[in-house]
Parts: C-alpha cells; structure tokens; sequence
C-alpha cells in the first residue's frame, strides 16, 4: 500500500522503516527536515494518491487534535485517518466525528513495542468498523510480530476500543516495571546476594517470572549495575493515570496499578533504587530520555 506517515520520532521513524522494509511505500512528515520527506502535511495530501491513508504518529493531546484538525482540512471524502499514537480514548469519538463530516475514515490504533518494534513487530490493538480495519490490513500485517494473527493483533471494537486497550496494557506495564523494580531493591540490599543482576538474569528462562521487561532489566543492570548514571526521577505518559481514573469509573480495585503510579509521583520528591530501575527500563524498552546524575545538580 501507499500510505502518509506523520510523526517520525522514536516509533515512527522505525515504523517508516519497517513498513518500506515490507514493501510499502511510505511517504512521511515531520517538522524536522533532515527525517522528512515532505515540507508539510499539504504536501503530504498532494503527494498521495486517492483514496488515501494517512498513519498519524505525534503526542497525544494538542499535537494531535492540531494534526486531526490539519487533515480534516488537508484530506477529502474516501480517505483514512490512522491515530497510532497514546491518544485518550475519550478523544477518537470527537476525532472520528470531526473527519466523519468530511466524509474521511477513522481508526484508533494502541501500538506497543517501543524502540525494538523495527525489529520485532509492534503489538497493535485497533478500534474502528469492520471495513476500515479490512482496508488497513496491510498496514497491520507488516507493523504486528510475526506468527499467528490473533497473538499480536486484536480489533478491539469501534472507534475508542483500541485506545482503550493500550490505556490497560500500558497501566499494566506500570504495575509489571515496579514488581521488578521493587524486587531488584530487596536483592541489592541483601549481603547474601553477591550478584543482583546474575539473579535477574537467570530467571530469564524457566521461571513464571519470566518476560521481557524482565529481559531489559537484566540487560539494563548488565549495563550500569548500580544505577550510578541515572536518577530515580520518572516521568508519566498520561496512560496510567487515565487507567486508574477508569478503576474508579468502573469500581474496579486495582491496587498495584495505582501504587506504581503514585511511586512514580513519589520519585520526583526522593531518589529510590526502585525508581532507578523503573526509570532505567523505561529507556530500555521505549527510549524514553532518563535524567543523568550530572543533569540533576
């Protein structure tokens, strides 16, 4: 397929790659010239074929209800908007509506798999009709890991769904990195325990524990053992936040996943080796910027 790509930062500079790598031609957009391919988004319309698609890989918030707005202006009747990026799911109705009028299709597409989804895939969670999500297929074929369908990819439901998803998985993803980082401490600060991060590293096959956050701490530890270039300052997204909003819409518990978000809260006020571990993995799996002990005075 030919398809518009707008946003070519950490995930969809790769994401372009990896769909040209499968065959697509990708045309891209990003204010910064030396990774674009087009000098705007007028030129990105002008320079596809209709009907056509358009992948929209920017920061959720302004960014993207500016880019939406741009498109919907940009765009015409028979055309298909793709949201990949951590939009709230509260946000694709009115994006679905705004484009709706101009006659322009909307998907919302969660997307997981951070800096390794060149090489790995991306696990993709999509909101949309039956129609749309059949016209995408090839889009998704080419960005989801290989191997079954259904193991690396899930039509969520209508407009809203995917976003939803991804919302779950990445409060999840909050829950899972201050398991492990919680568990990494108590190792460090146990004298029996002569090397935390060879513990790390062998549950890495045949314990329940077992994954790949798992996976990237060891990596991490074996890359800076005691924490020593980084602060515990971690940063949230948005997700969790908006995840822990909903358990309480719905009255659903959910204990572990508001604790790891109030621990990150917790470490903009003190350092913690904890924190360390949560702010190291973060970098490892998504490339989010860490803030070096040089940095922070």
């Amino acid at each position: 397929m030919q398809l518009g790509l707008v946003g070519l930062g950490k995930m969809g500079f790769n994401m372009r790659e990896r769909l040209r790598e499968g065959g697509h031609e990708v045309i891209g957009y990003d204010p910064r010239p030396e990774v674009s391919d087009v000098p705007n988004l007028q030129a990105l319309a002008e320079a596809l074929a209709a009907p056509r698609v358009v992948w929209v890989m920017v920061p959720s918030g302004s960014v993207t209800n500016g880019t939406i707005v741009v498109l919907a202006n940009e765009l015409s009747a028979g055309d298909l908007v793709i949201d990949g990026g951590n939009s709230r799911y509260t946000e694709d109705g009115p994006h679905a509506k705004l484009l709706g009028e101009k006659g322009i299709a909307f998907i919302d597409a969660g997307v997981s798999g951070g800096v390794w989804g060149l090489k790995e895939g991306y696990g993709l969670m999509v909101g949309g009709s039956d129609e749309d999500v059949a016209r995408a297929m090839p889009i998704f074929d080419t960005l989801r890991p290989p191997g079954e369908l259904a193991d690396g990819f899930v039509h969520a439901g209508p407009v809203g769904a995917g976003h939803y998803a991804k919302m779950v998985h990445n409060g999840i993803e909050y829950g899972l990195m201050n398991a492990y980082a919680e568990g990494y401490e108590l190792l460090a600060a146990e004298d029996l325990i002569k090397d935390t991060q060879a513990v790390i590293q062998a549950w890495t096959n045949g314990t329940v524990v077992r994954s790949w956050l798992q996976q990237l701490l060891a990596k991490a530890l074996k890359e800076d053992p005691e924490f020593d270039e980084i602060t515990g300052y971690t940063e949230d997204s948005g997700e969790g936040r908006w995840t822990v909003e909903e358990a309480i819409s719905h009255r659903v518990p959910m204990p572990v996943i508001a604790a790891s978000l109030f621990a990150r809260f917790a470490s903009r006020q003190e350092d913690s080796p904890t924190m360390k571990a949560v702010s190291a993995l973060r970098n490892q799996f998504g490339g989010h910027a860490v803030q070096r002990i040089s940095e922070s005075g």
